[in-house]
């Protein structure tokens, strides 16, 4: 029975479905795992805590010895990345109905969270493709997105505007960044222990995403999934298509600009990081991480389709060869 083969063929599969799993179970059979001991700490309590891990695990991928253009390119996309999140996201608080707090069916949180938070891995299977050396060299300051941090950080500057409630602590953002700081120590003092800490990452992934369905139930999914395709879409026009017409104002190869318009499968933690950081977000939690989990799909499938769009147009004008080879 070849199940990782087949979790590998559907899109976000080690993220979405064990998720979609746990809130079946959760839907339909409670109780069938809330037994206590090591089960219900594993399959229904463990996001945090594997979340956590996780986060530390991606800190050590961040070093700031690489220089040059993949630093410019990196950070560049970091910061468009995160605008354009925090700015959707904002016009969705603002505008967002009085009595469910949603935008267009969208959980402001949900937007910010899928908008500035891409899939590492999609992005560097695309710069692959249709970049060079220094485009994927970029990469590990775009690590910066994963997690809760970016969007804790938006969200912290909406409420310095009033345009959230409530503020976070400044312990409660010191404990919930903490284990990414550790992780950017230990990967910048030592490279094999970081490499070795990464081996694992991956098999964090299937077991907090169960544990976050444990914690959904599928009337949300259905409440949630429509619109979370939508958000998938928005996601992948909005940062990838403006981060194509970025990249070609300034010169750079606009594919790689691009292939950034997508959401990673660890943002379906971001509400619970958040929640855990500011309870007032609690009430939305779950409408946000089922949009999140279907934006995460959404993107997987619709961003390599887009690339392909966007790379036969450059093809009228030199193709994505004469950003890659200037000189020749």
């Amino acid at each position: 029975m070849n199940i990782k083969a087949t979790l590998d063929r559907i899109p976000g599969g080690m993220m979405v479905v064990p998720l979609l799993i746990g809130a079946c179970i959760n839907t339909f059979a409670p109780n069938a795992l809330r037994i206590g001991g090591f089960t219900e700490a594993l399959f229904v309590n463990s996001s945090s805590t594997l979340i956590a891990l996780f986060l530390l695990i991606a800190g050590t991928q961040i070093t700031f010895k690489t220089a040059g253009s993949s630093v410019a390119k990196g950070v560049t996309l970091l910061v468009f990345k995160w605008a354009v999140g925090a700015i959707i996201g904002l016009i969705a608080i603002m505008f967002a109905d009085s009595s469910t707090g949603l935008f267009l069916g969208l959980a402001p949180l949900a937007i910010i969270a899928a908008m500035t938070n891409s899939n590492g891995g999609l992005y560097i299977a695309l710069a692959g493709q249709y970049g060079k050396e220094d485009d994927k060299a970029a990469y590990p300051f775009l690590a910066l997105s994963d997690g809760p941090f970016l969007t804790m950080v938006a969200l912290s500057i909406f409420g310095a505007m009033g345009f959230a409630d409530g503020m976070f602590s400044p312990m409660s953002f010191v404990a919930v960044l903490l284990p990414l700081a550790v992780g950017i120590i230990i990967g910048n003092l030592d490279r094999n222990m970081a490499e070795w800490l990464h081996k694992g990452s991956d098999k964090l992934v299937p077991f907090f995403a169960f544990s976050l369905g444990m914690g959904i139930n599928f009337s949300s999914i259905i409440q949630g999934g429509l619109s979370g395709i939508l958000l998938g879409v928005l996601t992948v026009l909005l940062t990838g298509g403006l981060g194509f017409l970025l990249f070609r104002a300034i010169g750079w190869n606009p594919i790689v600009g691009a292939s950034e318009g997508s959401t990673a499968g660890n943002a379906v933690g971001t509400p619970a990081a958040i929640v855990a950081a500011n309870a007032s977000f609690g009430p939305i939690a779950e409408i946000a991480t089922v949009q999140i989990a279907a934006s995460v799909v959404t993107t997987a499938i619709l961003l390599p389709i887009f690339i392909g769009f966007l790379s036969k147009r450059l093809e009228k004008s030199g193709g994505v060869e004469k950003y890659n080879n200037p000189a020749a």
